[in-house]
């Protein structure tokens, strides 16, 4: 049995950028220790995140800079101080925006520069050393980013096809923003792990989430042109999505580039060892989005504007799955395998025992072997509320007509509770060995307060909660409600 996997536990799905704090979004300072110690308070052993990458323009965590690096805007400013790379008084302002929080990263990257002790400046080194497979390109890749403001495929074509002659002279006149960077990679993944460790500490588990698909503007799309379906210009030939549903007739275009498979697998996947090397590090147990697509990708013609006119392609999940097992066995994943899953996904899944996902909102279309009403969920799952691309579980209720709300009620046994705590329970009691549960849901929010809305751009990635929206006794009773449908694991002292 796969670590974590092993009995039941609960846990919270929140993004670190949904935590409280001074600037624009949360990060891994104090408020992400608090939001631990809440969580081992309410008995709750699973943090599940979102991406952690570098965002780009639309705030998404799911179109990442890199599929390594993590995002600067999740550095806390707590730990500089306490270092005296900043002065104490940057904390003692009520908020900041995200411009001042770089100016105040840069400025302890010039405090660092100039005082820094031998024994932070030799885990820097360590840092550069232990990641410089993926680090150099992605820190070039930054500042030529930082430089051209424009997609790479628009930089002169020397940087763009990658002449050696052409990225060491960049290298060079561009060494002091490569060097602060580092310094943010460095700060980032200094503060991940000992966020995690204090986790781990407290019996709580990070899980993570990672996109099968990669950005086009991203540092390993620019690095690994020839493993991707690209033009010589460096644009896409064919691009990711899914096909025409029963939720939207066109489709949905998402405009990866799509995988080059054959050369991957020629390679023995490396490309995939070095990316899940690094998840492994950060997280405990990870999601893999859109599990689907490693046995069969809707594959779009880039010229297309929507996804009608794209086709299903075969992909190599069975020998992916092999080398991964291979380089990391036990594989602490879970598979999403949500939308249009055939025999052969689920083949996929079984054969590699990865839990798949069960989503409660989903459950309630009135047919009896709807796979997502709790008597249809096997052990081997993961069980959720809902998901960040889901309406808070009370929105959902809410929104629906009266009909299908008086089949959730009577399903529900008309439960004297009020939404959405009929439903949270229902995910507690189910066989499914992991339940997770939004924060929104915790904390009995509406619709107002979803993560991201699918389809759109504007309006999303924002929700942040605050500390007075958890009722005093919140945590005890979620504790009780835990340790009732037997989830509370115990820490071994």
């Amino acid at each position: 049995m796969k670590p974590h996997l092993n009995q039941r536990r609960a846990g919270v799905l929140l993004h670190i950028t949904s935590l409280p704090g001074a600037g624009e979004t949360g990060d891994l300072g104090s408020s992400a220790r608090h939001f631990v110690d809440f969580l081992q308070d309410s008995g709750l052993t699973l943090w599940q995140t979102l991406p952690i990458g570098p965002t780009q323009s639309d705030g998404s965590p799911y179109q990442s800079a890199s599929v390594y690096a993590g995002n600067p805007s999740l550095i806390s400013l707590e730990p500089l101080v306490a270092k005296e790379w900043l002065s104490e008084g940057v904390l003692k302002r009520t908020s900041f925006s995200g411009a001042e929080k770089c100016d105040a990263i840069a400025a302890a990257w010039q405090r660092f520069s100039q005082n820094a002790d031998q024994s932070d400046r030799s885990a820097l080194n360590a840092f550069k050393e232990e990641h410089k497979t993926w680090l150099d390109d992605y820190l070039l890749f930054q500042a030529l980013h930082d430089e051209y403001h424009c997609g790479w495929w628009e930089w002169p074509q020397d940087l763009r096809h990658r002449e050696p002659e052409a990225l060491a002279k960049a290298s060079k006149r561009l060494a002091n923003r490569i060097d602060y960077l580092c310094f943010e990679q460095f700060l980032f993944f200094s503060q991940w792990i000992e966020l995690k460790q204090y986790a781990n500490e407290r019996g709580v588990q990070l899980f993570g989430d990672m996109p099968i698909f990669v950005a086009h503007d991203s540092a390993e799309v620019w690095s690994h042109q020839s493993l991707f379906f690209l033009d010589d210009e460096g644009h896409p030939t064919v691009v990711a999505g899914v096909p025409p549903d029963c939720f939207s007739e066109l489709g949905q275009r998402w405009g990866n580039p799509l995988y080059r498979w054959d050369l991957m697998q020629k390679n023995g996947f490396a490309f995939w060892v070095a990316r899940l090397k690094t998840q492994l590090q950060l997280f405990d147990l990870i999601r893999i989005d859109h599990f689907r697509g490693f046995e069969a990708y809707w594959e779009i013609p880039a010229e297309e504007e929507n996804a009608v006119k794209g086709r299903w392609v075969k992909a190599p999940g069975d020998a992916l799955f092999d080398r991964l097992h291979e380089a990391y066995d036990p594989l602490p994943l879970v598979a999403e395998d949500l939308g249009i899953i055939t025999a052969e996904v689920n083949a996929l899944r079984k054969k590699y025992q990865l839990p798949g996902m069960k989503i409660l909102q989903f459950a309630f279309s009135g047919e009896a072997d709807n796979p997502y009403l709790p008597f249809n969920h096997i052990e081997n799952s993961v069980v959720y509320t809902g998901t960040h691309d889901n309406d808070t579980s009370l929105g959902w209720y809410l929104s629906l007509d009266c009909e299908t709300r008086s089949y959730v009620d009577e399903y529900l046994g008309r439960s004297q509770e009020i939404m959405p705590w009929p439903l949270i329970r229902s995910a507690l009691a189910s066989s499914a060995r992991l339940a997770i549960l939004p924060m929104q849901d915790l904390l009995a929010l509406d619709g107002v307060h979803r993560m991201n809305l699918p389809g759109t751009v504007e309006g999303n990635w924002g929700w942040r909660f605050s500390w007075d929206q958890i009722e005093p006794d919140l945590a005890a009773r979620m504790r009780c409600r835990v340790k009732m449908y037997d989830r509370l694991v115990l820490q071994k002292k």
